[in-house]
Formats: structure tokens, sequence, C-alpha cells
């Protein structure tokens, strides 16, 4: 299926690894222009050799903290004055602590408002000004489950991730006749440097892969994602194709959200396991 992603420039936060990279690398692959950005140097480097050996484009990256506003906004302008327009941009930040609503105090939930919702508003808006000049533009906002699904363990997860949401709709309404879209994705347990992680901590006996395992178990499939499914659809969902798909949020979370009761990994799970 030809996307219409040919020569398109995109901006990916969070590129270096995981979600954010298995995005630039679909969106490389179909002709577009890809600007990354993370924060571990050697990472990033690692993520644009690997974007070079498949783009037929351009490829950028760049060092930098997102939840760091003036050099977030410096980005994505240095990067749309580089590239000479802007047409995609990809929002992802980090996971707050796991925990339920009452564990935290409010500097916590001040905390993870500055590490997950800030910086997705500041990258929007200073990525607006650009979508707007080149009168085509895709906004896609990296998510998770909660903000569909009310999971008790994932509560900073469900008061950031919801208002992003909030915040993508009301925009969707605002800026559809300058030819700019604005979609939410909401993953499910997908197996990223993060998952990984928290499964390494949970794995009592040393047994990631079982752990993994029991991680799926909590879906429609029976196993976690592959960023690779994530990808597919967030290309799609920037492409000429999607053009008429906006204001949405959409699961990709193997049918999590229809199984019902929270995954075992997280009740039994501490604070710090996503961390």
């Amino acid at each position: 299926m030809e996307l219409g992603l040919e020569n398109k420039v995109a901006l990916v936060a969070g590129g270096s690894s995981g979600l954010g990279l298995a995005t630039a690398m679909e969106l490389a692959r179909e002709g577009a222009h890809v600007a990354i950005g993370a924060r571990d140097r050697d990472r990033l480097a690692e993520a644009e050799r690997g974007l070079k050996e498949v783009a037929r484009g351009r490829v950028h990256a760049t060092s930098v903290d997102i939840t760091d506003g003036e050099a977030a906004r410096r980005w994505v302008d240095e990067v749309a004055a580089d590239f000479g327009v802007l047409h995609i941009v990809l929002v992802g930040g980090g996971s707050p602590p796991i925990g339920t609503a009452s564990q935290f105090e409010q500097a916590e939930y001040q905390a993870a408002i500055d590490k997950v919702l800030s910086p997705a508003l500041t990258l929007a808006l200073a990525a607006l000004p650009h979508l707007r000049a080149a009168r085509w533009g895709r906004l896609l906002f990296v998510a998770s489950e909660t903000a569909s699904v009310p999971i008790a363990q994932l509560a900073l997860s469900g008061v950031t991730r919801a208002a992003i949401v909030r915040f993508a709709q009301s925009l969707a309404s605002e800026v559809g006749r300058d030819g700019i879209t604005v979609n939410v994705l909401a993953p499910g347990t997908t197996r990223t440097p993060p998952v990984e992680r928290a499964a390494a901590k949970l794995a009592e006996d040393g047994d990631v892969e079982a752990r993994l395992r029991a991680m799926g178990r909590h879906n429609a499939l029976g196993r976690v994602g592959d960023p690779a499914e994530f990808a597919a659809v967030a290309a799609f969902l920037a492409g000429e194709r999607a053009s008429f798909v906006t204001g949405a949020l959409h699961l990709i979370d193997g049918g999590a959200s229809v199984v019902g009761p929270e995954p075992e990994h997280l009740t039994s799970a501490r604070k710090d396991t996503y961390t």
C-alpha cells in the first residue's frame, strides 16, 4: 500500500529505541525524511546508523531532553529550518511510576505531568506553526492503554495520558481545516526496553521470557506486542491514506481492553517497576 510519505519530513521524539525507533524505521522505509531526538547519545548514534541503512530520504539525529521546554522548542525549529518544512510529528515520552491513586504525593503527580504531559504539549505547540505553513500535517501522540481503559495500578499514567487525549481532540477540531490531523495511539504491553526491564525486575527466577509471556496473557492474542506492529499503525496514520482520520484514540493493545481484569504483573509490582 502506498502511504504517500515520499519526501515528507517527520520528527520523532523518543526515536532512539522502542516504539519511536520502530516508527522512525517505518517512515524512513516509506521514503520520508526522518529527524529523531533522544537523550542517550550512544543509543541515538546506533539508531541513526540503523535508520540510514533503510532510509530513502535524509536522516537527522539530535540529542535533546524534551522535558526541557526551551530545548524541545529549539529542536523543532531547527529541524524545520534544516529540512525547509515539517509535516509529521510523533510525540512520545517517558512512563511514570506504577501505583494506585492514593500511593502518590502531590509532588509525584507533578513530576508525572512534567515527564509525560508537558513535553507532549510543548512539542505539539512548537510544531503547529510549521505544520500550518506546510498546509499538511500529522500530529501523533504516543499514550498508553490507560488513556482509554482505567487500570487502578497505573494511576499516574491514566491521569497524564487521558489529559493528552483531551488536548489532542480539542486541537484536532481546531486545525483540521489547515490540513492537519491529530491522533493518539494507545499501545498495550509491547516488547520495548522499559517492558523488558520490568520483566527482568519481576522475574524472581531470572526467566525474563516467562515473565514476558505472562504479561502477554492479558489480551485477546495471548502475547506481548511487537514495536513493528505499533509502527505500522503509526505510519498509516501519518500518511495520505489516513487523511479523514482525526481526533481519535487508537488502541493497539492486542484486545487487552476487551479481556477484563487487571494483569497479574501489575497488581504484584512495585512502584519502580517501569522506571
